[in-house]
């Protein structure tokens, strides 16, 4: 067997990057479906102005290496390592947090973590620690995926835990409900990620890794692919529009992805993204 090493320097490096390039440009897949939106089904003569000034916000932001957003989000970082891999250097999480404090400092992104979510309330400065989920899968290489998430749309994200009896229409209610009562507070239109199955933290989880998903792609189950588009037809009849002032683009993607579950039970997460939907990843 042969085993690759890797220094976690090159971790924090990517990280850093990575961080960098997320903060400061969307991926062209959001960049097109924005496109799409204004030009094909944005009735809303206002609608199309907002989008307008989504896509001429973010233009600048990319043109100029700035943040595209004041809330730079808590970095959420997801690292899938190769089984092969053996890190050395120091500590994987360490190497990890130093890039993240080097990405807000190089690029004057506001930091907006504090170390006592309840009581202090203190800003520990750096925007760190970071929420790392790590994942040993096959191979020798390591994925890294990060996303700055930023928290007027992670304050609409939600979790029901459903009975079997709820069934798909439950499903569909509760999704499509969750996003209603949330409005304009998340900046649409929203990227939605629905996890499906699992524990409860588990189904939170695999929602948050949806949005990152390629806009326009599908679950590859059919079933699931058909609720999604069923669920987004619905969400874009809502009316809320982008920047929720009407119109009939309130979302530009909706993710589902579910894993195997308890018989008793259909844990049920929204992970509710703004219209930049921020990530960007690397293979090392």
């Amino acid at each position: 067997m042969r085993v690759r090493e890797i220094h976690v320097g090159m971790i924090e490096d990517a990280v850093k990057a990575l961080f960098l390039k997320a903060n400061t440009s969307i991926g062209q897949d959001i960049y097109n479906a924005l496109l799409d939106m204004r030009d094909k089904y944005e009735k809303s003569p206002l609608g199309k102005d907002v989008l307008d000034q989504i896509l001429k916000n973010h233009d600048i932001a990319r043109d100029k290496g700035i943040a595209m957003c004041q809330d730079t989000g808590m970095a959420v970082v997801f690292l899938d390592i190769g089984q092969d891999v053996h890190l050395v250097g120091g500590l994987v999480e360490d190497a990890v947090n130093r890039g993240v404090k080097a990405a807000y400092d190089e690029g004057y992104f506001r930091k907006s973590v504090v170390d006592d979510p309840l009581f202090e309330r203190k800003n520990t400065q750096t925007n760190t620690p970071a929420v790392i989920h790590t994942k040993i899968v096959k191979g020798d290489r390591v994925r890294i995926l990060a996303m700055p998430k930023g928290f007027g749309s992670e304050n609409m994200s939600a979790l029901k835990m459903l009975t079997p009896a709820a069934g798909v229409e439950g499903v569909k209610d509760f999704v499509v409900k969750t996003v209603m009562d949330a409005g304009p507070n998340p900046c649409p239109p929203t990227v939605i990620g629905v996890g499906i199955g699992g524990t409860m933290e588990q189904a939170a989880l695999i929602a948050k890794r949806a949005t990152a998903r390629p806009v326009g792609s599908s679950n590859e189950d059919p079933r699931y692919a058909q609720l999604e588009r069923e669920i987004l037809e619905r969400i874009n009849s809502l009316g809320i529009g982008p920047g929720g002032l009407g119109g009939t683009t309130s979302c530009l993607a909706l993710h589902i992805e579910y894993v195997p579950g308890h018989l008793a039970g259909i844990p049920v997460a929204v992970n509710v993204c703004c219209h930049a939907c921020r990530h960007a990843e690397v293979t090392i």
